[in-house]
């Protein structure tokens, strides 16, 4: 892989690396006709699509029991696996709950509580591969928030999965159904004669299930829109050059167009990380994948001329996973605001937060760090704020709300507040 300069970027270069296209709009009207079938024709329009995108006839639509056998009849070791991991994100995600609160302002007694969703909707991928983790990560924190009804929707296929229906069903999940892509969200946004329809959408997908998340945002929540897989190592001179590179080609297996970025101002480990790279590649099992997203415009190994301009780099990329391996990575930390998730020190994998140090894996893609963090118990809440004032607050408050009332021309509201001192 050859090394490029940062300062030798020209505006496509910056475009690509900055502007990350998840490839939504490319399938929008077909997506949009999907979903328009799955709102009027139901579970119908879900078997016609299972058959025509994943090859598979589908009988029962609800393999809620399937999950629950999945669970007794898995392997002892991979069980316990799911369930360290359950454990870790759900001791996490508890650090997160909101407490209820009310103080006194003076007379104003004001506070703010916070309630779950009733039903919510999550979706785990499958297809090229089982995602047991993007179970765990969904359905907990939804747990965890106290949502009572938390549904489930995952790709159809010849034999489902154990390991993801295991942990489906570790994570607390109340319905699972077997049903993928952009007829997965719209089914769970709509309902059908079988899937039931929920008030939020949830979890992390192809261009597909990204673009029927964006086309029934308005009726139902979702979390956000996220893309393809992305990782940027920030680096100085101390860091192993094969750490660097195995972060990297690990993102890159993901899928063909997963962004991977090694940035530093070390010539030699840019270098080195490059040729790590190329006699690495020919060992990957998922080596078109990876080569694919290698070769992608929004990847590669980057030579800063300063930490500082490597720092200003990852701080534009706005990474989904931020790995920093430098001598000091706290202080580098501290002048970047925008990741999805931070990984410090050369013993910090991405792969420990996407599986079970704790930390959600649902993270915001395409520079969206910039805007929002990652999936997390406040997204299955709501929040309600509660006041009481006495009538002194509320005199000392009437000269400030009827003149700001009468300044927006609603004497109603004036005169509201008025009649409780005749």
């Amino acid at each position: 892989m050859e090394v490029r300069d940062i300062e030798a970027l020209g505006p496509a270069d910056r475009q690509a690396l900055f502007e990350r296209d998840a490839g939504v709009e490319a399938v929008r009207e077909d997506v949009r006709d999907i979903v328009d079938r799955v709102r009027d024709e139901g579970d119908v329009a879900v078997r016609d699509f299972s058959r025509e995108f994943d090859g598979v006839e589908v009988g029962n639509l609800d393999v809620t029991d399937a999950a629950e056998r999945a669970h007794e009849e898995v392997d002892d070791d991979l069980l316990a696996a799911i369930r360290t991991a359950a454990d870790n994100i759900r001791e996490f995600h508890e650090r997160q709950v909101p407490e209820d609160w009310r103080d006194d302002f003076g007379g104003r007694e004001l506070g703010r509580r916070f309630r779950p969703l009733s039903r919510v909707g999550v979706y785990v991928p499958g297809g090229a591969a089982a995602y047991p983790s993007s179970a765990l990560m969904g359905i907990i924190p939804a747990k965890v928030a106290g949502v009572e009804h938390v549904v489930v929707a995952t790709p159809p296929a010849e034999e489902l999965n154990p390991a993801t229906l295991a942990a489906i069903h570790e994570a607390g999940a109340d319905a699972v159904y077997s049903v993928g892509g952009a007829q997965a969200v719209a089914a769970m946004a709509y309902g059908t004669e079988t899937v039931t329809a929920v008030e939020k959408v949830v979890g992390p997908g192809n261009r597909w299930v990204t673009a029927a998340k964006a086309e029934v945002r308005g009726d139902v929540e979702i979390d956000f829109l996220a893309g393809p897989s992305e990782v940027l190592v920030l680096a100085d001179g101390t860091a192993d050059p094969t750490y660097v590179a195995a972060e990297l080609l690990a993102q890159a297996e993901h899928d063909d167009h997963a962004s991977v970025v090694a940035v530093t101002a070390d010539a030699d480990l840019a270098a080195a990380v490059a040729d790590e790279l190329d006699d690495r590649l020919p060992e990957c099992d998922r080596r078109e994948t990876v080569e694919a997203a290698l070769a992608n415009d929004a990847s590669g190994v980057f030579l800063a001329r300063s930490m500082s301009e490597a720092v200003l780099f990852a701080e534009e990329y706005a990474a989904e996973h931020l790995s920093i391996q430098a001598d000091d990575d706290e202080a580098l930390l501290d002048r970047i605001d925008s990741a999805g998730s931070v990984f410090l020190g050369p013993y910090t994998p991405v792969a420990a937060g996407d599986y079970a140090s704790g930390t959600n894996h649902v993270l915001p893609t395409g520079g969206g760090a910039r805007r929002f963090g990652g999936l997390s118990v406040e997204t299955f809440l709501r929040s309600t704020t509660v006041q009481r004032l006495d009538r002194n607050a509320l005199d000392d408050l009437s000269g400030t709300i009827t003149t700001l009332a009468e300044a927006e021309g609603l004497t109603g509201h004036a005169e509201s507040v008025r009649r409780r001192f005749e």
